[in-house]
Parts: C-alpha cells; structure tokens; sequence
C-alpha cells in the first residue's frame, strides 16, 4: 500500500511517529464499530486529505491484521470502503469542489452530497442511515478544535454519535510532511498561496507568502508548505464582522453605516489614579478615524464578576466591545476569565494559543502553559500576524487587546485595520467636523442649541470650554458634510441676533 510504504522508508521520525498514532487510532476505530455504521466527512482541505489516505493506509491495515489480505504493502488498491459526507456550498471555491470530484473518482470514494448546513445535514444523513461514528480532520488551532479529545462524543443539541479525531495532534508542519513525503494530490489552491481554506468570502492568499512581480506589478504567493510558522496558517482568514441579533434591526433603521463599538478598561490602578488611562482615549480616536461611534467607554475593577457584568452589557448593545488591561500571566489578569463568565462558556486550553505562550516565553516562564493558554471554550478566534508577539483574542464581538502602551496599540490597530486582514474592522464613511466659537453665555445658546438639535437629528452639537471664562467651543459632526455646514449656518445665524 503506497502510503504506507513511504512513510515506513521516510527518515522523518517525528512524521512517522505521527502517522503510527493516527493508524492506531483508525485501527481502534474500526475494531470498535461496525464499518457500515462508521463515515468520514471530507471538505478537499489539506487536512481532509491527509485524513483520506490515513484511513486508505488503516483500513488496509486492519484488514491485513484479521487477516483478509496477505500483507503485501507495495501495489494495494481498492475502493475506499468508508461513506463519505460532503458538504457542498455555495460559497464553496470551484477548485475544492473539482478537487474533491476528482479525488473521489481517483480513489473509489462514494460521496454522500449534502448541501445543507453541517448540523441540518447530519440529522437528515444519521436518520437515513445510521452511523455511529464520523472521522473528522480537526487539528489543534482549529476554531472547533477547543475541549475536544481524539474520542469525543458530539455536543449537546446535535445528533449522537462518536467524533474521531486521528489527528488532533498534528502540526501544520506534520500535514505537509505527510503530503509531499507520500506525494499525493492536493487541490490547487494551496500552491497559489492559501494555507487555510474556508469559503471564497472569508479567504485569501496569505500575504506571509507573497512575491512581488517586479515585472508586472503583480501579487504572486509561494506554496503553502513554504510557510516555515505554522501558528501564522490563518492569517489568510478573515472574519467579518457580523451584527448581534439584538441590535440589527436598531442599526439598519439608523444610518447604515454606523458600527458602534464600546471600550472596557480594567484595572485597580486606573480606578485609584495611580495610573493614567491612555488607552482608551487613544482607541475612541482610532476608532471615530474609521467612522465608528463609540457608545460607551468603562473602567472597571480588576475583577472577574465586573468584567463578566460589564461585558455581558456592551456586547448586546454594541457592534464590537474592545477589551483591554488584565489580559495576561499576573494574578489580577482576570479579563479573559469574566468575557468566558459573561458569554457562558468554559474555559479550556487553546493548543494553538499554548504553541504560542511557548514560542514565546520557553523556559522562562514559571507557570504552568496549559494553565496560561485557556480560553474561552468554542467562542474563540486568534488573530495572528508576524508583528505581534502574542496574537489577539477574539471571542465573538468582543476583541481582547494585549496593549499596555501606545506603541503596542498602533501596532495591534494596524493589524486590525490592515486590508489583507479585512472585515475585522470594517471602514466606515470618515465623519466631518466643524467648530465655531462664541462670546455668549451658557444660558445665552443652551435654548437655540436645543432647538437646533431637532432640526438636524444626524448632526451631534456639542460644546465644551477649555476654560471656565473662555469662549463657548460649539461643535458639529456627522457623516453628511452639507448637513454638518447647513447646521453650523443655522447656529452661526441664530446666535448672531443675540
């Protein structure tokens, strides 16, 4: 059997160490259940694919071990015995979809074609034919990867059945290893510069592997097995922001677009003046640079109960909530522990985010890393980029920074804000501003400013003096200029017959 064959003359002991525990795991598989009541979901990833020929190479050696072939490895061919789910979409990229065709023809995979969402699909399917177990290619670092086992029983809610996970354990660096030692077909894509492929709206080449065309001008990308940090895999994957159920409809009736975003600052020391908060000034100016509104801006105490109450407020009340302070190794960092309290989840170690923690600290560090890389269980996306030291931590709408200064602010918001790494952040119409200043009192303009106010609803008029006998500041701002200048005329006329 090919697979088998090269991976036994490989001189690659860790691929090889890899690749027993992974048969043995299918081995096992197939001893405890029934093969008709056993599937495979294949999606013509590159991990889906490394799983296809583990269970090509374990299903032959299981039938070698009860003795149904003879044990000759070298020209093994048959039609792949396990049923085969996948899920096509509409968002799918054509070259996954001809890929997996293609595959399946290649090697005698009967697909099973679904083309509803993964959990719908499986509760028709299971129905239908009855399985109890599905081999899945989750690895460490995958979004649904967080609290599962190599054996885990599918989640509350869904339909039974056994998920087995052969290799849970594998790097990205393993995945390739496999690929080019056994020489196998892989889909196209990842040799124009994709590492991790979702859907054609979310996916992108990733920009660590580009090549600028000194010729044309033009973008080209290095294969994806030329990436040398496999943590930086999904940096070709966006996330777009997506507008919580409780306020969608609020947002659309206003203008469309306006994103509302809420700060959360924790810490004692902001709370006792030992400490002046940099922070979240500087963010509410980023953020209006953007054409967002801030809503709300809170310092609280370093405490897992006020985080969790605080977070739980803005994160339905906001499009996005940026956290930041008590993120991190101290006792008193207690951020990521109250968004875990304040969404209801658990916390579970992140193998991804621990790969991380250890790249980073080594033997420095003191504490235990599995400790230290728990998050929020199945809520949680890192945001990784070669310029941060640690990736940031994004729990639905709400993202955690890591800045403790100004510096490393600019360096997070300018990957945030970075158009390779779009969606995060969305851009939004720039606002105008305009000012004038007036002699008058306070008592003078507080009734014509109010009146104005009404007339002009998506103006905001504010005042403010920068000191207490100085001149009244008025201030105009909004997103339509010739309402903004309309609006300061009709002040500017007003005040001007007092």
């Amino acid at each position: 059997m090919e697979i088998d064959k090269a991976i036994q003359e490989s001189n690659d002991q860790s691929l090889k160490t890899k690749y027993n525990s992974a048969i043995f795991v299918i081995q096992r598989t197939l001893s405890l259940y029934p093969i008709e009541e056993v599937a495979f979901s294949f999606n013509g990833g590159k991990d889906s694919t490394v799983l296809l020929h583990l269970l090509r190479a374990g299903y032959y050696l299981h039938q070698v071990d009860c003795g149904h072939v003879n044990g000759d490895l070298s020209n093994y061919v048959s039609r792949f015995p396990l049923r085969t789910i996948y899920f096509e979409s509409p968002s799918v990229f054509p070259e996954i979809n001809s890929f997996t065709y293609e595959t399946a023809s290649n090697y005698g995979v009967q697909l099973d074609i679904l083309r509803q969402d993964f959990k719908s699909g499986l509760e028709v399917l299971l129905k239908n034919k009855p399985t109890r177990a599905i081999f899945l290619g989750v690895r460490v670092g995958d979004p649904t990867a967080a609290g599962q086992e190599i054996f885990s029983p599918s989640s509350p809610g869904w339909p039974a059945f056994m998920r087995v996970n052969p290799i849970l354990d594998w790097s990205y660096r393993d995945v390739w290893a496999f690929l080019l030692t056994c020489k196998v077909q892989y889909c196209s894509l990842y040799d124009q510069g994709y590492t991790s492929i979702g859907s054609v709206n979310d996916t992108t080449p990733n920009a660590l592997l580009c090549i600028n065309d000194s010729v044309g001008g033009k973008e080209k990308f290095r294969p994806a097995y030329m990436l040398t940090d496999g943590r930086l895999e999904r940096a070709g994957r966006a996330r777009k922001l997506s507008l919580p159920n409780a306020i969608s409809n609020d947002v659309k009736s206003r203008e469309s677009n306006i994103i509302t975003a809420s700060i959360v600052g924790v810490g004692d020391e902001f709370l006792s003046g030992s400490v002046k908060d940099q922070l979240g000034p500087s963010l509410c100016r980023k953020l209006h640079s953007i054409g967002w509104t801030v809503s709300r801006i809170a310092v609280i105490q370093s405490d897992v109960d006020s985080v969790a109450d605080e977070v739980k407020r803005q994160k339905s009340t906001s499009d996005m909530v940026f956290l930041y302070g008590g993120v991190g190794l101290l006792h008193s960092d207690v951020s990521i522990a109250g968004v875990a309290k304040a969404f209801g989840v658990c916390l579970a170690p992140n193998e991804e985010f621990k790969q991380h923690l250890t790249h980073l600290y080594g033997e420095k560090c003191t504490r235990d890393v599995n400790e230290m890389a728990q998050l929020p269980e199945g809520i949680t996306e890192l945001l990784q980029h070669k310029k941060l030291h640690v990736p940031l931590i994004m729990c639905l709408n709400v993202i955690l920074l890591t800045a403790t200064n100004d510096d490393e602010l600019d360096e997070q918001w300018d990957f945030l804000t970075d158009c390779r790494h779009s969606n995060h952040l969305p851009l939004r119409k720039s606002f105008v501003s305009k000012y004038l200043t007036t002699c008058l009192s306070d008592i003078e303009v507080s009734q014509p400013l109010s009146k104005l106010s009404f007339e002009f609803p998506d103006i905001y008029i504010g005042c403010y003096r920068i000191s207490r006998t100085g001149p009244l500041t008025i201030t105009f701002e909004g997103k339509d200029e010739k309402m903004v200048e309309a609006a300061m005329e009709a002040v500017s006329k007003t005040l001007s017959s007092h």
